[in-house]
């Protein structure tokens, strides 16, 4: 890697943004500000939502936590979910410190920048907006689904295919993007997007005004980490070349660099996936002419199957290089 610093921006939420973050944060010679979608609206983080009328903690702390050099031992504290009678039941450590911080300091980010501080992280954390917003899907029967934790959890065996997405404000006319959001992607060397649920992690960030024109705008380079399973509801039967569709088609703009996992996960555990609908995302013959990366990116642990962040990391390194 060059002796320079490398201004690196993720852009995501949820889970993916957690592994991906797991592993940039042990690179040298980086300088790391992830985005983070402020659309989740389910489990703890949607009880706090609607009860104090915070922003929604939860994945915006999945991305602390993953910047923090003390990570497993703050996991096993912050990540412990209260199993108590009364209103503390179901919610987890984390959430709840970092809802406390944003109402003691009156500003959700500032609760950010303080838990933080708290766990000495490697980097910076930014919601892509602080206006609180409900996430409507539109299907292509033209039925709706309001809010993140309907779109992301179906019901039932069948479910029309997502047509677009839009946010509806709570208490403005209008959502405004974060403005540091909009520093940070002008001065980034490369911006990376994924992986993570399409519509309900990646997408929302560029459904916010603002962010999806400074990415044109920007020199930056971009790099789309491909998810390695479909996602029933959201990506049922999709390939390779359709989450760059839909991917180019939300931020307006042709991604640089593609990065594919290709090894395949074992049969019995692809058929535990396709008890729930998903499918091992195939590479097919109709990818565009962009810079394809093909690695075994495969992590198994516990029977789940995510990108291993060390090898992810890895491919990154070497990409910037």
């Amino acid at each position: 890697m060059k002796n320079e610093i490398e201004k690196i921006v993720t852009i995501g939420g949820g889970s993916g943004q957690y592994v991906l973050l797991s592993g940039l944060r042990d690179l040298e010679n980086i300088e790391i500000t992830t985005v983070v979608s402020m659309m989740d609206s389910g489990g703890s983080t949607g009880v706090l939502r609607d009860e104090f009328g915070v922003l929604p903690p939860g994945d915006i702390f999945k991305c602390i936590l993953a910047l923090s050099p003390d990570r497993e031992n703050a996991r096993k504290i912050l990540q412990t979910r209260f199993t108590c009678q009364g209103r503390l039941n179901g919610h987890n450590a984390g959430n709840m410190l970092l809802s406390f911080l944003s109402q003691y300091t009156g500003s959700f980010p500032e609760g950010v920048n303080a838990l933080a501080q708290i766990l000495n992280i490697k980097g910076t954390v930014l919601p892509v907006t602080v206006d609180r917003a409900t996430l409507v899907a539109e299907l292509t029967d033209g039925s709706h689904l309001y809010g993140e934790a309907a779109i992301d959890i179906p019901r039932g065996d069948q479910r029309q295919k997502i047509k677009s997405t839009f946010l509806v404000p709570h208490h403005s006319e209008s959502i405004k993007v974060y403005p540091p959001v909009i520093e940070a992607i002008k001065k980034a060397d490369y911006i990376i997007i994924g992986p993570g649920d399409l519509y309900t992690s990646i997408t929302p960030n560029f459904l916010v005004p603002g962010v999806k024109e400074a990415l044109a705008d920007s020199l930056s380079e971009i790099i789309f980490i491909v998810n390695i399973m479909t996602k029933f509801g959201e990506t049922d039967n999709f390939t390779v070349s359709d989450f760059i569709k839909e991917t180019e088609k939300s931020i307006g703009k042709e991604i640089n660099h593609v990065i594919i996992n290709k090894e395949r996960p074992e049969r019995s555990i692809l058929g535990d996936y396709k008890k729930q609908k998903a499918n091992f995302v195939e590479v097919d013959e109709n990818l565009p002419k962009r810079n394809i990366i093909k690695e075994d990116l495969l992590d198994l642990a516990g029977g789940i199957i995510r990108h291993n962040s060390g090898k992810l990391a890895e491919v990154i390194k070497n990409l910037i290089k």
